[in-house]
């Protein structure tokens, strides 16, 4: 049991205990009610559900806090009437404990899925479909980047990246920084287990927020429209969109 909590042990960021050293409420913290939704252009009323897709979620507690941060009206703008997310993280054990403290059944689904599989498209599109939309209007990438980064290259970075800007219009990223790459490798030395494939061949390093931001302009038609600054472990918070997004 010991070895199960040592972040070591858990190569794709799966932590069982994430939110012990990483509470919510340090990345909500940089969210004021209502602001993201005004970045968004959404408002309250009649309009279809606000979708929200959530990589990476862990256990849930940040999602929720994202569900409950979209529900909060700036001023006296009227809330949005409903909120829908759909939550994903490849360790099935994780999204176990997430539905079984899951306070919002209706409004939050969590769902195991590796988002790098092909086959994971079909459980996305068909949660697209139960709402009459074809894309999310935000998805969530919260300190996953590095996961991805080092589970799958250089190549599998930007695939990620490409496949979450096709599916959402918005994205919100909070890429690591590449002293944690080093960290995590090191960890995984350390319990004698073997490194990560990609480690030491990846060309994308040094500055990774500003790699992330290129990547995103240069690979995926979006643009930086907004940054939350920087959460209590110095990683940035920052809101894409997609170029191809229509006005509303």
């Amino acid at each position: 049991m010991a070895e199960l909590e040592d972040p070591g042990a858990a190569p794709y960021g799966n932590f069982p205990n994430y939110y012990t050293f990483h509470p919510p409420e340090s990345r909500l913290s940089l969210l004021p009610p209502g602001h993201l939704l005004e970045l968004l252009n959404r408002q309250g009323g009649g309009e279809a559900p606000l979708l929200a897709l959530d990589v990476g979620c862990n256990t849930g507690d940040l999602s929720i806090g994202l569900y409950n941060n979209l529900l909060q009206p700036k001023g006296s703008s009227e809330a949005l009437q409903d909120v829908r997310f759909l939550c994903c993280d490849i360790d099935p054990d994780l999204i176990l404990r997430a539905n079984t403290g899951n306070p919002f059944p209706v409004s939050l689904t969590f769902s195991s899925l590796d988002i790098m599989d092909p086959s994971s498209l079909d459980i996305l599109q068909n949660f697209l479909d139960k709402f009459g939309q074809s894309k999310f209007d935000i998805g969530f990438c919260m300190s996953i980047t590095m996961w991805i980064h080092l589970n799958h290259g250089d190549s599998g970075l930007v695939e990620f990246l490409k496949k979450l800007t096709t599916l959402c219009d918005f994205l919100l990223v909070e890429p690591q920084p590449w002293k944690c790459y080093r960290s995590a490798a090191r960890r995984l030395r350390k319990l004698g287990r073997q490194d990560f494939d990609h480690f030491h061949n990846l060309a994308v390093r040094g500055d990774m927020t500003e790699q992330i931001i290129d990547i995103l302009a240069r690979h995926c038609n979006s643009e930086l429209v907004h940054s939350f600054g920087n959460t209590s472990w110095e990683r940035s918070l920052l809101l894409f969109k997609n170029r191809t997004k229509l006005p509303s």
